[in-house]
């Protein structure tokens, strides 16, 4: 977990946005297969979660720092 978050600090704030947005359509297909129930491991939903929230922190940090 927190090799992740130190990923996530090399990159740039646009970089960040990018893979913001990738994340939020892995969770918006992870959520329609879980409503289909074809969703077979959940876990990965919590998984999608923690790393959007991740990646909202770490932006809202870099945009206080500058």
């Amino acid at each position: 977990m927190k090799k992740k978050s130190d990923e996530l600090r090399k990159k740039t704030p646009d970089q960040l946005q990018q893979e913001l947005l990738d994340l939020l359509r892995a969770q918006f297909g992870l959520r329609m297969q879980h409503a289909t129930q074809q969703l077979n491991n959940t876990n990965q939903l919590r998984n999608v979660r923690r790393d959007i929230a991740r990646t909202k922190t770490i932006l809202s940090q870099k945009a206080s720092q500058a």
